[in-house]
């Protein structure tokens, strides 16, 4: 079922490859299966489409996964920036929630 779910998605993407929600939610398909995979599509929204603000919550959640503390730590600071431009009050608190739990971590 999963596959096939990754199917569909990666053919809206070939049939819209600038829609950012596409490339957004082929990511999370791959966010607990193949990190490679979703940290190539998470690195492309932050450079195509870095006004997607949901994006750096996952994104950096994942380069802490891979103990890339500092590209964590820069990519949480830059959602919180884009959220706080964007006047998105959930997903600045949802970033600056997380990026407190990321520094008590790596105290």
């Amino acid at each position: 079922m999963q596959a096939e779910r990754l199917k569909i998605l990666l053919e809206y993407l070939a049939e819209e490859p600038n829609e950012p929600f596409n490339i957004y939610a082929v990511a999370m398909e791959y966010i607990n299966k193949d990190n490679k995979q979703a940290l190539f599509y998470l690195k492309k929204l932050l450079s195509e489409h870095p006004d997607y603000v949901p994006t750096y919550y996952h994104a950096a959640a994942l380069y802490f996964e891979l103990d890339e503390i500092e590209k964590a730590k820069q990519t949480y600071e830059l959602g919180i920036e884009k959220a706080q431009q964007k006047q998105n009050v959930k997903a600045f608190d949802e970033l600056k929630r997380a990026y407190r739990m990321f520094l008590d971590e790596i105290e």
